[in-house]
């Protein structure tokens, strides 16, 4: 049977938080004490499944088939990392489809050479491996309105984009191209490294473009997962608010920044992320009665295959 070294420090999820998710860890204070460990704890399973897609663990790779393999069968005895979380999953009923498709995702990331080919490509991508954790958080939140899943789904989108955004030619280095193809004429992983020594060549600018293209479609993806935060329990609301301000925050230092994807990865200060939780306060107004939009569903125009029977979620 497989093992996970020391069982990856899986006892201590705060640990986990603090060094691998600073937005997160910095939103966490504000959920108190039980929402906020077990919100820990369920970024700690994320992030392990994470760390073995990126070989940050040993046999990583065969980790997630063995977990994919148990959660096909429906069991949660046969690994290591779903053994320690099958006391979370049962208090929260969470989804094992959801987690299935968030395991799923991390395996895509496993081919010799990921390359995204549009963006219909991108958004199932960043559903698999980032709107599945906000489905999952929803529960976790103890949240009792469904309607905030479809916004909580287009926070991880919106989240993952962000991501792909600052990490350009990182995820290059790995053999990784997120950037939709028809974007940057097919450019293959080597050539965005090429490009990054020369980024006001035509290549560059090619890639610049398409990052500026990707943080807009964010932007609709957040406009989207704000306007659900009023669904949530009030800390909750409060505190996803945040990460959700911080996060897009490194979005928005990217479009500001003259080195912009090919530079010195982005961050967000201590000072930035004090006035990303100052601005997320006046996201609280949208808990006052009013009638609400409804979800825009172009926005999932190409995930239908993941929602229960093609419905909603």
């Amino acid at each position: 049977m497989l093992r996970l070294e020391h069982e990856h420090n899986l006892a201590d999820p705060e640990q986990i938080l603090a060094t691998s998710g600073e937005s997160f860890f910095w939103a966490r204070r504000f959920l108190g004490k039980k929402m906020g460990h077990d919100a820990a704890v369920l970024y700690s399973f994320c992030r392990t499944l994470d760390d073995m897609a990126d070989g940050d663990i040993p046999d990583g790779p065969e980790h997630l088939m063995a977990i994919q393999s148990s959660l096909a069968k429906g069991e949660w005895g046969d690994h290591p990392l779903l053994r320690h979380h099958a006391p979370m999953v049962q208090e929260y009923n969470l989804p094992t489809d959801v987690i299935a498709s968030l395991v799923e995702g991390l395996m895509d990331d496993q081919a010799p050479e990921v390359l995204l080919a549009d963006e219909e490509s991108l958004i199932q991508y960043a559903y698999k491996v980032a709107g599945t954790v906000g489905l999952l958080m929803c529960e976790i939140l103890n949240n009792s309105d469904p309607r905030a899943k479809a916004h909580a789904v287009d926070l991880g989108i919106a989240m993952q984009l962000t991501n792909i955004a600052r990490d350009v030619v990182e995820d290059a280095r790995m053999g990784r191209r997120y950037l939709p193809g028809a974007w940057v004429d097919n450019m293959t992983p080597e050539d965005i490294v090429e490009a990054a020594s020369d980024p006001h060549g035509h290549a560059g600018v090619q890639i610049t473009r398409a990052v500026e293209r990707l943080l807009n479609l964010a932007e609709s993806y957040y406009a989207s997962g704000r306007a659900g935060l009023a669904y949530l329990p009030y800390r909750a609301h409060f505190s996803i608010g945040v990460a959700a301000k911080v996060y897009r925050q490194i979005g928005r230092q990217l479009l500001r920044s003259k080195d912009s994807w090919h530079g010195k990865r982005q961050v967000t200060s201590k000072r930035s992320k004090m006035l990303c939780t100052v601005r997320a306060t006046a996201n609280l107004a949208r808990r006052l009665p009013h009638v609400r939009r409804p979800h825009n569903d172009e926005l999932h125009t190409w995930l239908r295959p993941y929602m229960h029977h093609g419905g909603g979620w």
